[in-house]
């Protein structure tokens, strides 16, 4: 009984978790509209723009601060969820789909931190990069090509600050959307299922009385 009670809870909690995995997506993705209007993906315009957002646009640094928490924030809960689930036994056939959706969120938010982190033009970020490439580069087979997508063929410049922001912006942001809403319909639905055999249950009638007079001898 209480082992039955402890899963119901983790399993409310990772709704929860869900739903609050889906606000920090929105609240990434909306600031990251704002934020579009006045950046400058260029390698000499990208940090100059950042600067005059945090400056000298109205409300531009509140905007910039709430996009970077969210972005890490979602990570972490994205992280925790995981964790959550396989505590609550959801590692079954029927939570295939959050199981998935989840899993795979939490890649697409790591995802987004990692294409986001050239895109300031910091020396940091430009260092991280090249480190990350040569990596990339000696992935087998696909290495080679993979460094041409992002970079555009050659060295780090203008190029792959547009690569980057458009696969941050336009494909792993909206995957990430998609994949939150996801895997909080799978969930709500399964714990919709979750119920559903006891209220089925609770719903039935007993018979009446007068259906079991005994017969006369």
């Amino acid at each position: 009984m209480q082992s039955t009670q402890f899963d119901r809870i983790l399993r409310r909690l990772a709704t929860t978790l869900a739903v609050v995995i889906l606000t920090l997506c929105l609240i990434y993705l909306s600031t990251g509209v704002l934020l579009s209007f006045d950046y400058e993906p260029t390698a000499g315009g990208a940090y100059n723009s950042l600067r005059r957002i945090n400056t000298e646009v109205p409300y531009g640094w509140l905007f910039h601060r709430a996009h970077e928490i969210s972005g890490n924030a979602v990570i972490v809960v994205a992280l925790i969820q995981i964790v959550v689930m396989f505590l609550g036994r959801q590692f079954r056939k029927s939570w295939l789909v959050a199981w998935i959706s989840g899993i795979l969120f939490a890649l697409s938010a790591i995802a987004l931190d990692w294409s986001a982190m050239l895109l300031d033009w910091t020396q940091e970020g430009y260092w991280r990069f090249s480190i990350e490439l040569g990596t990339i580069e000696a992935i087998p087979f696909i290495g080679g090509q993979l460094r041409d997508i992002l970079t555009g063929g050659g060295a780090i410049s203008t190029v792959t600050i547009q690569h980057l922001y458009t696969i941050h912006s336009y494909l792993i942001s909206v995957a990430t959307l998609i994949l939150a809403v996801v895997h909080l319909s799978a969930l709500l639905w399964q714990e919709k299922q979750m119920y559903q055999p006891k209220s089925e249950f609770g719903n039935l009638q007993q018979p009446a009385e007068s259906e079991f007079i005994p017969s006369q001898s």
